[in-house]
């Protein structure tokens, strides 16, 4: 969600500090600023809107200092205005703060008390008053963090700056990501490691409850309980060039771009020969009895997909859950459940939510993450690296395919162990699933087509998607990235579905994409669309040459694509559905990389 980036420096910080924020640009924010200590002068500026307005203000005027602290806002509390925006300062103390404070207006009517009175709307302000508090009954800056910390309730990631304190910063965490990196005569902190990896390849994570004090030339790292703790300090591989556009208009063109790429390296990461290989402690599902699978969005989709894949070529009974809600359902977690979390950062707060429910409870935790020092991970007993690379459109689109792609193995791994699979299918299988990222290619190949029929798409107001089988949770994922990123209204059915109520919304104004290859469940998609075009109803149909040949007729536009098995669907018919909502957003002319109102990673409830 929020970007955090602090600097402890032997260079002037402000510039720094906003490049190292505008790497965090594709987590989405609403607004920006950052503090310095300048000869022992606390002072800041502040934004709205794309960091570049930032940027003029500081042309105009200049922040000097080699520390400070910066941050990309995302709102919560209060709506996007200067006022609100980070680093919040009240007297001595200016901090910047992911997550939100639970119990800050218990807090802010106490420190009224004191006739301390807030200037923004703002949760974090209240944190910056309760420290100033501290310092004013004669706390040191270290004092004041720490007993302002032990009065906040909720999630947070905390970078504090003082006034007169050019060499300290105080860093915690609890609940949202937060990284320290080391230099040579310099520290940094950062809620990604992507800040920080121009700066440092020298990273120490805190862990959940962590409070870190930092110097240019030293961090002393205390656990939840105030023990002195010793994280590891790891070193970082992060390519600059991958986060770099590249020559495409957008980060989303490209990510779409790379699926052959990344998908064919997630693939040797994974097999040996005809054998599917896991990183770290094998996972034996002859002793699984229950499925249960937890994500939220994108990644929610991958699951529901991965429950038709265990379910028919495992024999294996699964559950799937969105994140925000299965932890408030408080579900029994019976014996023999192996719990398994899908996140492409590591980070979503729902999700981690959820791990933690279930870590008494599940025989063992399994994630599927892209991330491999993300929090979620680290508290798997199997974490499992989807090999996506670094995602920076807020559309998942590269690290979808991957989740699928993992998915997939472990139901394979999963219907071989079980005694549904033989060596031979699953040879069979492997073999096409290798010719995958050719075939992708392939996919890409209708870029073209795609656009034109988007140009069209892009006129109207209500889009309906539908699909069977593997496909119906492909419609969800190609609805949902059309409204993130065109901002038009799309809902997904399962085809058999429509006649049950959303036929009703069918007119001649309301394209229907329609995703279906000539699979077992083709016939009865075929009545399905039929019914939509004897309604005046405008089908898009995204097919293979088998179906156009036997369908494509009498509908409005179709789309063909290479015919590959039937368990691989998934994984092919997302292009179509990604370069349908990209195309149609450029036509109306959306951010498609920071859609509004959206963030990358939701590290809050």
């Amino acid at each position: 969600m929020c970007g955090i980036v602090g600097i402890l420096g032997t260079h002037e910080v402000a510039p720094i500090l906003v490049e190292a924020l505008r790497r965090l640009e594709y987590r989405g924010y609403d607004s920006a600023g950052i503090a310095t200590v300048n000869d022992g002068v606390l002072d800041r500026r502040r934004a709205v809107g794309k960091l570049v307005n930032l940027s003029d203000l500081l042309v105009h005027e200049p922040l000097a200092g080699k520390s400070g602290i910066g941050h990309t806002r995302w709102a919560t509390h209060g709506a996007p205005s200067t006022v609100n925006a980070h680093p919040h300062q009240s007297g001595p103390v200016a901090v910047v703060h992911n997550g939100i404070i639970e119990n800050f207006r218990e807090l802010r009517a106490e420190l009224a008390g004191y006739g301390l009175t807030p200037s923004s709307e703002t949760d974090t302000e209240t944190v910056a008053m309760l420290a100033q508090h501290y310092l004013s009954e004669g706390c040191s800056p270290i004092e004041a963090a720490n007993r302002t910390l032990d009065r906040l309730h909720g999630a947070f990631a905390l970078v504090f700056l003082f006034q007169g304190e050019g060499d300290l910063m105080v860093a915690a965490r609890k609940g949202s990501p937060l990284a320290i990196g080391h230099g040579d005569g310099e520290m940094y902190v950062g809620s990604d490691a992507i800040a920080l990896a121009p700066l440092t390849d020298r990273i120490t994570y805190l862990d959940e409850g962590d409070r870190a004090v930092i110097t240019r030339s030293s961090v002393e790292i205390r656990d939840a309980e105030g023990r002195l703790a010793n994280r590891a300090m790891k070193q970082i591989h992060m390519d600059a060039a991958r986060i770099d556009k590249a020559g495409y208009k957008h980060f989303m063109a490209k990510e779409i771009a790379e699926q052959p790429t990344v998908l064919a390296d997630a693939l040797r990461g994974y097999l040996e020969d005809d054998r599917i290989s896991l990183p770290g402690e094998e996972l034996d599902f002859t002793k699984v009895e229950r499925l249960t699978l937890v994500a939220c969005g994108t990644a929610f989709y991958a699951c529901l997909t991965a429950k038709y894949w265990f379910e028919q070529l495992a024999r294996m009974p699964v559950e799937v859950d969105v994140a925000s809600e299965f932890r408030y359902r408080e579900p029994p977690i019976t014996p023999g459940t192996v719990a398994l979390f899908v996140s492409q950062s590591g980070e979503t707060a729902d999700t981690l939510a959820a791990l933690r429910y279930c870590r008494d409870k599940a025989d063992k935790i399994v994630s599927v993450v892209n991330v491999a020092e993300s929090s979620i991970a680290r508290e798997s007993d199997l974490a499992l690296p989807i090999h996506a690379g670094v995602e920076v459109g807020v559309a998942s689109t590269k690290a979808f395919t991957c989740q699928l792609n993992v998915l997939l193995l472990l139901a394979l791994k999963a219907a071989v162990d079980r005694g549904h699979m033989t060596q031979e299918a699953l040879s069979e299988t492997l073999s096409a699933l290798r010719a995958l990222p050719g075939i992708l290619n392939a996919a890409m190949a209708r870029s073209d087509d795609i656009e034109r029929v988007a140009r069209q798409i892009a006129e109207a107001r209500d889009v309906l998607f539908l699909g069977r089988g593997l496909m119906y949770p492909l419609a969800l994922e190609g609805a949902l990235k059309l409204k993130e990123i065109s901002y038009i209204h799309a809902e997904a059915y399962a085809s058999g579905e429509l006649k049950h109520g959303p036929i009703a919304l069918i007119d001649k104004t309301v394209p229907v994409v329609v995703l279906a290859p000539r699979d077992a469940l083709f016939d009865k998609s075929v009545s399905n669309m039929q019914e939509v075009m004897a309604r005046g109803g405008k089908v898009l149909l995204i097919t293979d040459a088998a179906g156009a040949a036997e369908a494509g007729q009498d509908v409005w536009q179709t789309i063909v694509l290479p015919a590959v098995p039937s368990v691989l669907s998934p994984l092919l018919y997302a292009i179509p559905a990604q370069l349908l909502a990209y195309h149609t957003a450029i036509a109306k002319g959306t951010d498609v990389d920071q859609p509004r109102n959206l963030a990358k990673s939701v590290t809050v409830e």
